[in-house]
C-alpha cells in the first residue's frame, strides 16, 4: 500500500512538471523568435534551463527503471588557446580576449548537438503524452471516488473498483513513461562514440607521454650501467694487451676483472629486458610470469589464477607491470608480510585483486606509481580501485575489459517476445484506438444516437468515457511498443557493439 502511495504521488508530481513544461516550451519558442531576429544572448541560457530540466527528467527515470540514464550531449569543445602573438582567433577573426572565441564555440555545440534537439522533442511531447500517462489513473481515482455522487449511491461498489484499477495501474504507468523518457533522453550511438573518440585521444597523449619516459628510462639504464661496464671492460682489455708480455700475472688478473664486469653486465642486460618485457611473459603467459615474480619478491606471495583464455600481449604487459608495482609499494611502503594475488576472468573482463596485510593509507594522488598504474590502464579502458584505510590492509582491484576473448561474437537476434509484442501492436493497435476510441469518443461529444458495433457506447453512461479513455491508451501503448521496441533493441546492440 506504501509503495502505491508513494508511486500516486510520483504521478501527481509528474503531471504538474508537465504542466509545468508549457510555460517552459512558451518561453523557449520567445527565446527562438529573439535569437532569430539577432538576440543570440538567448539562446544558450535557454539551452540550459532545458537541460537542467532533462537533467532532473533523467534522474527520476533512473529512479524509476532502476538503470542510471546517462546525458547524451556530446564532449564540450576544448578551451581556446592563444596564438604565439598572444591573440585568440575564431574563423578569420581575432580577439584580444578569449571570451568570445568561447562563447560562439560553446553555441555552435549547443547548437549542433544532436542531444538539443532530442531534448527540445520530449519537451514538446511531454506535456501531452506525459500529462496523458500519469494523470490518467489520477482520473481514474477521482471518477471511482465521484461515481456514487455522479450516477446514484449503489454505484459506490463500482466507483471503488474504477479507483482500485487507477490506484493498480499507477506503478505500471509510471514505468511507462520512465521508459517513454529512456527513449529520447538516453544517449545515442553517436554521442557515446565521441566521448569514447575523446577519451581514446586523451588516453593516447597519456599513453604516448608515459612510452617517452619508458624509453628515457631504458636509455638511462643503459649509458650508466650496461655501456658504463662495456667500456670499462674494453679500457681493460686495452691494458691487458699492454701487460701481457711484460706482467702475465697482472694481466692475469685484469682478465678476471673483465670477466666478472662482463657477468654483471649481462645481469643488468637481462634485468633490463626484464624490465621490458619479461620472457616468462611471452612464453608462459601472465599466471606464471606472476608467481615467478612472486618467487623473487621478499614478501610471502600466494598466486591464484583462473583464467579459461590468455589476454592479448599488450593486456598481459600491463596487468603484470601493475602487479609488479603494487608488490613493490606492499614491501617498500606498506611494511606488508603476507601478499595475496588472485587473477579471474568474468566474462571477457580480466580482475586482478592483490591484498596484502600492510598498514594501509595508500593514496594515488601522494604518489607517481599508482598513477603510473592508472595511466597504463586506461590505455585499455581499464580501471584501478583502491581500499586502504589507515592501518588496516590495502586491497587493490584492476579491471580490463575486453581483454579475455569472447566465447561467441555472433550478434543475438531480438527476443520472440519481442517479436510477438510489435506484432501484436502493429495488428491489433488500430482496433482500440481509432474505431473504439477515437470515433466512439467523437460520436459520444456530438451526442449521436448511433451505437453501432461501438462497444463503449453500450455501457451506462458512466463508464462510457473511462472506456473510450483505456481504448485510446491500449491502442496508443500497443503502437508505442510496436515502434519503441525494436528501436530500443537496435540501439543497445549498436551500443554493445561499438564496445567490441
Amino acid at each position: 500500500m506504501r509503495r502505491h502511495a508513494v508511486t500516486t504521488g510520483w504521478t501527481l508530481a509528474m503531471g504538474a512538471m508537465a504542466l509545468v513544461d508549457v510555460g517552459l516550451i512558451m518561453l523557449g519558442m520567445l527565446a527562438g523568435l529573439f535569437t532569430i531576429v539577432g538576440l543570440i544572448f538567448c539562446f544558450p541560457p535557454m539551452i540550459k534551463l532545458i537541460r537542467r530540466r532533462t537533467a532532473l527528467a533523467r534522474r527520476l527515470t533512473g529512479r524509476w527503471l532502476g538503470a542510471e540514464v546517462l546525458p547524451p550531449y556530446l564532449p564540450p569543445p576544448p578551451p581556446v588557446r592563444p596564438q604565439p602573438d598572444g591573440w585568440y582567433r575564431y574563423q578569420r577573426q581575432l580577439y584580444k580576449t578569449p571570451w568570445w572565441p568561447e562563447w560562439n564555440n560553446r553555441a555552435k555545440w549547443m547548437f549542433a548537438d544532436p542531444g538539443t534537439w532530442r531534448d527540445a522533442a520530449w519537451l514538446v511531447l511531454n506535456p501531452v503524452i506525459g500529462g496523458s500517462l500519469v494523470l490518467l489513473p489520477v482520473a481514474l481515482i477521482g471518477y471511482g471516488v465521484a461515481l456514487p455522487w455522479l450516477w446514484a449511491p449503489q454505484a459506490a461498489p463500482l466507483g471503488v473498483a474504477v479507483a482500485a484499477l487507477g490506484i493498480a495501474a499507477t506503478p505500471w504507468l509510471l514505468r511507462f513513461y520512465g521508459w517513454w523518457n529512456k527513449l529520447l533522453l538516453a544517449p545515442t550511438a553517436r554521442s557515446v562514440l565521441a566521448g569514447r573518440i575523446r577519451r581514446l585521444d586523451q588516453v593516447r597523449l597519456e599513453a604516448a607521454d608515459s612510452q617517452a619516459a619508458e624509453l628515457r628510462r631504458i636509455e638511462r639504464d643503459l649509458h650508466d650501467g650496461a655501456q658504463a661496464r662495456l667500456v670499462a671492460i674494453g679500457m681493460t682489455l686495452g691494458a691487458v694487451e699492454e701487460l701481457v708480455d711484460k706482467d702475465p700475472e697482472a694481466a692475469k688478473a685484469l682478465l678476471a676483472k673483465s670477466r666478472e664486469a662482463s657477468s654483471t653486465a649481462l645481469t643488468e642486460l637481462r634485468d633490463l629486458v626484464r624490465g621490458i618485457h619479461p620472457p616468462v611473459l611471452a612464453e608462459r603467459g601472465l599466471g606464471d610470469a606472476v608467481r615467478a615474480l612472486a618467487l623473487d619478491s621478499p614478501l610471502k606471495v600466494t598466486v591464484t589464477v583462473d583464467l579459461k583464455s590468455r589476454p592479448e600481449a599488450p593486456v598481459e604487459s600491463a596487468a603484470y607491470f601493475s602487479i609488479s608495482e603494487l608488490l613493490t609499494n606492499a614491501a617498500r611502503h606498506g611494511g606488508a608480510e603476507r601478499v595475496w594475488i588472485d587473477i579471474s576472468g568474468r566474462g571477457r573482463t580480466l580482475r586482478v585483486t592483490v591484498t596484502d596485510d600492510g598498514s594501509g593509507g595508500a593514496d594515488p594522488s601522494r604518489g607517481s606509481g599508482l598513477r603510473g598504474i592508472e595511466r597504463r590502464l586506461a590505455a585499455f579502458d581499464g580501471v584501478l580501485a583502491l581500499n586502504s584505510p589507515p592501518g588496516g590492509s590495502t586491497t587493490a582491484t584492476i579491471d580490463l575489459p575486453f581483454a579475455l576473448a569472447a566465447a561467441q561474437r555472433d550478434t543475438p537476434s531480438m527476443p520472440k517476445w519481442m517479436y510477438a509484442v510489435v506484432g501484436i501492436g502493429w495488428c491489433l493497435g488500430w482496433l482500440p484506438l481509432f474505431p473504439q476510441g477515437i470515433v466512439a469518443m467523437i460520436l459520444k461529444i456530438v451526442g449521436t444516437d448511433e451505437r453501432s458495433w461501438f462497444l463503449a457506447l453500450y455501457l451506462p453512461e458512466p463508464l462510457q468515457w473511462p472506456l473510450i479513455i483505456f481504448n485510446i491508451f491500449l491502442g496508443m501503448t500497443l503502437y508505442g511498443l510496436a515502434i519503441g521496441l525494436p528501436l530500443a533493441y537496435s540501439r543497445k546492440q549498436e551500443l554493445c557493439g561499438s564496445s567490441l
